[in-house]
C-alpha cells in the first residue's frame, strides 16, 4: 500500500495513513517480518517520521490490532430478520471474508503475536469475543442467559475462531463448507444441551419455529438422514 508523491498531513490524518499502512502489510505477512522501514516506505515517509507518531513498532502494532478487532466485532452485526440458521451463514460469511483478507493479522490477533503478553492484546480479543457473544444472544431475544446457553454460545465462537486459524495453516477443507458446517455446529451445541436442560430446550424449539424445511437447521437434519446405514 504506497500513497505515491509525499504530501503535508495533519497529525490525525498522518497517524490514520499509518495505522491503515500497518494494517495491510500485516494483513498480508506475519507483523513479526514487517519493519518499520517497510511501513515508512510504503507510506511514503521516513523512518524517524514514523518514530515521530508513533513511539515503536509495538505502540503501531496496537493500534492495527485495535481496528482490526473493531471491524472483527463488526462482521457479527446482523439485520434480526428472517430465520436465524440464515443469519449465521451471512454472519460466518463475513467472519471468513476478513479471515481470508486478513489472514496473517487475524492470526497475530487471535494468537497474540509479538505482543503476546500485553495485557491490552487480550483486552482487545476479549472485547471482540463478548461483542460476538452479546450479538448472538441479541438474536435470540435473551438478554439474560441461562448457565448452558451461555457455554454453548461461548462453546461456539471459540470453535470458530479455532477453525478459522487452522483453515488458514493451509485451506485443506473449502471455506464456504466450513461456514456451512459452524452454523451445523451452533445447532448441535445447542440441542445436544437442550437435552440436559428445558430452559436450553425451550431455547431450541424458540430457534426452529421460524426456521423452513429448506433452510440451514433442515439442511443439517437432511444431511443426518442421508448418512449411509451400517451393513
Amino acid at each position: 500500500m504506497t500513497t505515491g508523491a509525499r504530501r503535508r498531513m495533519g497529525v490525525e490524518e498522518r497517524r490514520e495513513q499509518l495505522i491503515a499502512v500497518a494494517l495491510d502489510l500485516f494483513s498480508r505477512r506475519s507483523p513479526d517480518d514487517v519493519s518499520i522501514d517497510e511501513i515508512a516506505e510504503a507510506a511514503g515517509i521516513s523512518r524517524p517520521l514514523v518514530y515521530h507518531y508513533f513511539p515503536g513498532k509495538q505502540q503501531l502494532y496496537e493500534e492495527a490490532l485495535r481496528r482490526a478487532a473493531q471491524e472483527l466485532s463488526g462482521r457479527f452485526e446482523e439485520p434480526h430478520e428472517g430465520p436465524l440458521g440464515a443469519r449465521l451463514l451471512r454472519v460466518m460469511e463475513r467472519f471468513f471474508d476478513f479471515v481470508d483478507d486478513h489472514g496473517p493479522g487475524f492470526s497475530a490477533l487471535m494468537r497474540g503475536g509479538p505482543a503476546v503478553g500485553s495485557g491490552r492484546t487480550s483486552a482487545m480479543i476479549d472485547g471482540v469475543r463478548q461483542a460476538a457473544y452479546e450479538q448472538i444472544l441479541a438474536h435470540l431475544g435473551i438478554a439474560d442467559p441461562p448457565p448452558r446457553l451461555a457455554l454453548v454460545v461461548r462453546s461456539w465462537i471459540s470453535l470458530a475462531e479455532t477453525t478459522a486459524l487452522l483453515w488458514l495453516d493451509g485451506r485443506h477443507i473449502p471455506r464456504e463448507e466450513l461456514e456451512r458446517q459452524l452454523v451445523h455446529d451452533f445447532a448441535a451445541l445447542t440441542a445436544v444441551s437442550a437435552a440436559y436442560d428445558e430452559r436450553m430446550a425451550q431455547v431450541v424449539r424458540t430457534m426452529l419455529a421460524d426456521e423452513p424445511a429448506d433452510g440451514m437447521f433442515g439442511e443439517l437434519v437432511t444431511r443426518l438422514l442421508a448418512l449411509p446405514q451400517p451393513a
